[in-house]
């Protein structure tokens, strides 16, 4: 009589305890999707406006990407981010991270970004450098 009871509880707290099978809840995504991708790019501008480093930094790898259906999509994007030799104000120039791991500084961000495309509005919830 007992187990009649313990087994839906034990089921409850299983479905309940594996994240990636919850609806609605993060998934874990292909880095090379588009929509991490833009979400990413998007980030890394972000990032590199508001710091205050004059170099710019790039995506060195990118470590994990989890995307969770919301209002539009959310991605969690964690990289790993190095510094390149070229200026904020060389924006529009293509820029290779240093070879020099002393002067790329390697770095962990975790970036948060919210996208609703069909309102073509992409949006930097949080970045944790």
């Amino acid at each position: 009589m007992l187990w009649k009871i313990v087994l839906p509880v034990l089921a409850a707290v299983f479905a309940v305890g594996s994240g990636d099978l919850m609806p609605g809840g993060f998934r874990d995504i292909d880095p090379n999707n588009e929509g991490v991708r833009n979400a990413l790019n998007f980030a890394v501008v972000q990032h590199n406006r508001g710091s205050n480093d004059m170099f710019i930094s790039q995506v060195a790898e990118v470590v994990k990407a989890q995307s969770q259906v919301v209002a539009g999509i959310k991605y969690v994007i964690t990289v790993r981010m190095a510094k390149t030799p070229c200026t904020k104000d060389s924006a529009n120039a293509v820029c290779a991270i240093h070879q020099d791991p002393e002067k790329a500084q390697p770095y962990l961000c975790t970036f948060t970004v919210w996208s609703r495309p069909w309102l073509n509005d992409i949006r930097l919830l949080n970045q944790a450098c």
